[in-house]
């Protein structure tokens, strides 16, 4: 909806118009198109002259009339110009069109906190192509975000009525990745709260908090310090496996690329046995682990191994077969 005085000032004309009509019907007897016409011309200050009053109340009401429509289309077209160049029309339309995206926006992920990393989070996620929205308050900090398949917020991610807003009850995720522990908290259990099933991953920054995190609602809690330690320690003792899962992890490397993938009911892998599923042999993909629907995972799991409907498969493979065994997961026999 347009601001206040942008509507104030399309309407002032408008009635202006309509009391000028008016008024030349009753005071000089016109008709209302004859008393329409006169209306413009005078507001308009173009005057041909094909129709005049001939009255005095007449003449007098034609020149308030005519001093009216001058300042009030004066101040109609400076507060459009002025819209114009201080871009606010423009920020308007743009908040118009950005609630209609997320009012038809489902599936998506919610990313709460713009910090650092917050940003390689949503570039993940742009990578992916996956639909992700971005709150932060700081809006400097969104000004150019210019990431596909996001949506920049400005906002409090704390707030119940910003998440509705956003569409938490469509979204099929959310991270909390903001820089203090008690937001992340209250956002969680506020999600948790809003939507049952969503997949919340939260970050924390004390890590004695992380069974408070789990206890509000999370389904995964990120240390940034913890995993960073652990990830510094790995590269001195074992330098050629952290080579090989950043190469398999990594989307930029298409030869090697380590994906899961849900079978889904109905799949043409459900029901079957690993070795029956011919994925080894025909996408040349390796299996390296099944997680279970009960939550236990298997690892190096057996050709015997029977793949159920709601299992997830991690695969090693070059894109294009792991591609494949998605659609495989996904595809109904039916």
């Amino acid at each position: 909806m347009l601001p206040r005085h942008f509507l104030l000032a399309l309407l002032v004309p408008v009635v202006l118009i309509c009391v000028g009509a008016v008024g030349f019907h009753v005071i000089e007897g016109l008709g209302f198109d004859e008393a329409l016409y006169l209306t413009v011309l005078t507001i308009t200050t173009v005057g041909y002259g094909d129709i005049v009053p001939k009255t005095g109340l007449g003449r007098v009401f034609t020149m308030l009339l005519a001093l009216g429509g001058v300042f009030s289309i004066f101040y109609a077209a400076s507060a459009i110009i002025r819209g114009v160049v201080s871009g606010e029309l423009a920020l308007q339309f743009g908040k118009r069109q950005m609630e209609r995206a997320l009012s038809t926006l489902r599936n998506h992920v919610i990313v709460c906190g713009y910090g650092r990393m917050g940003r390689l989070v949503c570039r993940e996620f742009s990578q992916d192509a996956v639909p992700f929205i971005v709150i932060d308050e700081n809006e400097a900090a969104l000004r150019d975000f210019q990431m596909a398949h996001g949506i920049p917020v400005v906002g409090d991610a704390t707030s119940d009525a910003l998440l509705k807003s956003v569409g938490i009850e469509r979204a099929r995720s959310l991270v909390s990745v903001m820089p203090s522990d008690a937001q992340n908290l209250y956002t969680t259990m506020s999600a948790r709260l809003l939507n049952p099933n969503l997949f919340i991953v939260a970050r924390v920054e004390d890590g004695a908090a992380e069974q408070k995190f789990v206890r509000a609602g999370a389904n995964r809690v990120v240390s940034p310090y913890q995993i960073g330690g652990l990830r510094v320690a790995q590269a001195v003792l074992r330098p050629t496996v952290v080579d090989f899962i950043e190469l398999a992890t990594r989307k930029e490397h298409i030869d090697l690329q380590m994906e899961e993938t849900r079978v889904e009911p109905g799949s043409p892998l459900a029901g079957k046995a690993l070795r029956d599923t011919r994925i080894r042999a025909e996408l040349k993909i390796i299996v390296v682990a099944i997680k279970k629907r009960t939550g236990h995972m298997v690892f190096n799991p057996d050709p015997d191994t029977i793949i159920d409907a709601g299992d997830i498969l991690v695969a090693i493979g070059h894109k294009d077969q792991l591609d494949q065994l998605t659609r495989q997961g996904s595809t109904s026999t039916g």
